[in-house]
């Protein structure tokens, strides 16, 4: 039996996950529910930034203090880039395996176990099955596109991790969004390094998002992660046609100053960034915005972090999240002079985080009225006179914006998480959104 840990990794290391967890199920292996039970445990790690590695190999301690007697792999990005020195450096993991090829898990699990011979089995999964174990929220699934990214911005690792940017076919795709609805899935997430990038044969974004249109159902599409440089209009003249693609767009700006996008290996500035948002609202004016800030990169001074608030305020975003920069050996942006003060770096970001609440206070009031589609998760709390449920409307990304809080649900209602269901929109709570069952 063996335990799986995945606290760390975002959601594309979410798939990966989820993907060797079905290996392993269909090889023989079965998942303890308790770590006490488990022959293997797995951490599943990050290596993208520094406090994401550091709390992995936290992990990987606290296990080995807990169960000094298990095995113990660290899989995931952090073993991916760093397999050689972590060997030397953390005997605690008995093993390492990294993201080149997932369909090893099983010969990986089974060495440490002291059976090399895989078991045997009828039929493994192929990558990113859709019967794969799902770790998302009830009535979400991940939907990866692609591996890796051409992208080379300055302070990312990630083509160190995960290489160059490769795509799965469209069938294979089309397929995998089939399955996962015929499972009662009914959001599914596109997700990618940057799926804007997209590209197998002559097919792009548009043309994949077209093949899975012809899927018949009430569903909802959310794409997430497309680089603002090459943002491929054409999804939109969709999204027009067919609301089950939602008007969310999470596209990564990162920063309002010229001379730092140019030093990030980005080629847009601030008024192409807001020309770009200007034209999602207006053909869609039902459109949600996501970013995410970058501060504290190299060179950084005053006045640039002053044109990235001022990019804030005129772009507004209904949802921003915002890191200070993480100094990655093997990136250009490693040895860059005027690195920056990470206590400068902190108080920038707590000032942006600042400002964002209350541009997304104000723009959830727009919701207020409406009568939307609510994705219900998790039954929050019963009472006598009503039950409360937690969702979330299109507006929502899984795990990282705010909420909806359902009432008005009569106590023991049919209801179940991952349940999709009509509801009216009656207050504001902070940044999360009340709403209420439509009878």
């Amino acid at each position: 039996m063996l335990y799986f840990l995945d606290p760390f990794g975002c959601v594309k290391n979410q798939v990966d996950a989820e993907n060797m967890m079905a290996y392993l199920n269909n090889s023989g292996w079965s998942a303890a529910a308790d770590p006490a039970d488990a022959d293997l445990v797995i951490v599943n790690s990050c290596g993208f930034i520094e406090s994401a590695k550091q709390e992995s190999i936290n992990a990987v301690l606290a296990w080995r203090n807990l169960y000094p007697g298990k095995k113990i792999l660290l899989a995931g990005c952090l073993a991916q880039r760093y397999a050689k020195e972590l060997a030397e450096a953390l005997p605690e993991a008995d093993g390492f395996f990294g993201t080149d090829d997932i369909t090893k898990i099983v010969d990986a699990a089974n060495s440490l176990a002291g059976t090399p011979t895989p078991v045997p089995c009828s039929l493994f999964p192929v990558p990113c099955s859709p019967s794969r174990p799902l770790l998302s929220l009830p009535g979400s699934a991940y939907v990866k596109i692609s591996e890796g990214c051409n992208n080379r911005c300055s302070y990312c690792a990630i083509p160190l991790i995960r290489g160059s940017l490769h795509c799965r076919a469209v069938a294979d795709i089309v397929d995998e969004c089939k399955g996962l609805l015929a499972r009662g899935i009914k959001e599914l997430c596109i997700i990618g390094q940057d799926i804007g990038s997209y590209k197998s044969g002559d097919c792009g974004l548009p043309e994949l998002l077209a093949a899975i249109a012809e899927l018949p159902g009430n569903f909802w599409v959310r794409l997430l992660y497309m680089h603002p440089d090459h943002f491929p209009l054409p999804v939109l003249d969709l999204m027009e046609r067919d609301p089950r693609f939602l008007p969310y767009f999470d596209i990564p700006f990162q920063h309002g100053s010229k001379k730092i996008l140019s030093a990030m290996n980005r080629a847009g500035d601030a008024e192409a960034y807001i020309a770009l948002a200007e034209t999602v609202r207006s053909r869609l004016p039902a459109a949600v915005i996501r970013t995410t800030f970058l501060v504290g990169f190299p060179g950084e001074t005053d006045s640039d972090f002053a044109l990235l608030t001022d990019f804030q305020e005129k772009l507004r975003p209904d949802w921003a999240g915002c890191f200070a920069y993480s100094r990655e050996e093997g990136t250009p942006a490693y040895t860059m002079k005027a690195q920056v003060p990470q206590k400068t770096a902190v108080k920038r970001k707590r000032k942006i985080e600042a400002r964002q609440i209350q541009i997304t206070e104000k723009s959830m009031d727009r919701f207020v009225g409406q009568n939307l589609d609510v994705l219900f998760e998790e039954r929050f709390s019963g009472k006598e006179t009503e039950d409360i449920w937690l969702g979330r409307l299109y507006c929502h990304a899984p795990e990282v914006d705010g909420a909806a809080v359902i009432t008005g649900i009569a106590p023991g209602a049919e209801i179940k998480a991952g349940d999709f269901l009509p509801c009216r929109v009656i207050a504001r709570r902070g940044i999360d959104l009340e709403a209420a069952r439509k009878n």
